[in-house]
């Protein structure tokens, strides 16, 4: 038992240093600002416990947003529906230095925010998913 325990652990190690140097090129990355102006602004934020990524869509509802999380990305999608000639479908997509669909995802939305949160500690499906708004 304390093995299969151990090597759950295991699976969930991170290259922290790796991480560190990745939040920092995507914050210094020319395209990250560009694609706050011109899609939606995303902000990342770090715990002890989790990654919040942070997004602003004010002008969609829950039923409009779409998280998806891809081996390594988080694809957050949101369009109007009906379409809108002035509010096309906009997209964002952030590659993380290790599989998010290995951690556990949860998602909320609220006053036009919204929140994904990826575990540190907590195992995920190990699948490409979708993840649901409450």
């Amino acid at each position: 038992m304390k093995k299969k325990k151990h090597q759950q652990n295991q699976s969930l190690a991170f290259d922290f240093d790796l991480v560190e140097k990745w939040l920092e090129n995507y914050f210094l990355d020319p395209l990250t600002s560009y694609l706050d102006a011109t899609q939606f602004q995303i902000d990342l934020y770090e715990t002890d416990k989790e990654w919040i990524v942070e997004a602003i869509l004010t002008e969609y509802e829950a039923s409009e947003i779409k998280v998806f999380i891809d081996e390594k990305k988080l694809i957050i999608s949101a369009s109007k529906f009906p379409p809108s000639e002035t509010l096309p479908k906009r997209i964002r997509s952030i590659d993380f230095p290790f599989l998010v669909i290995n951690q556990e995802v949860s998602a909320a939305f609220s006053n036009g925010i919204l929140e994904v949160f990826i575990s540190k500690t907590e195992k995920g499906l190990g699948k490409n998913r979708f993840v649901t708004l409450p």
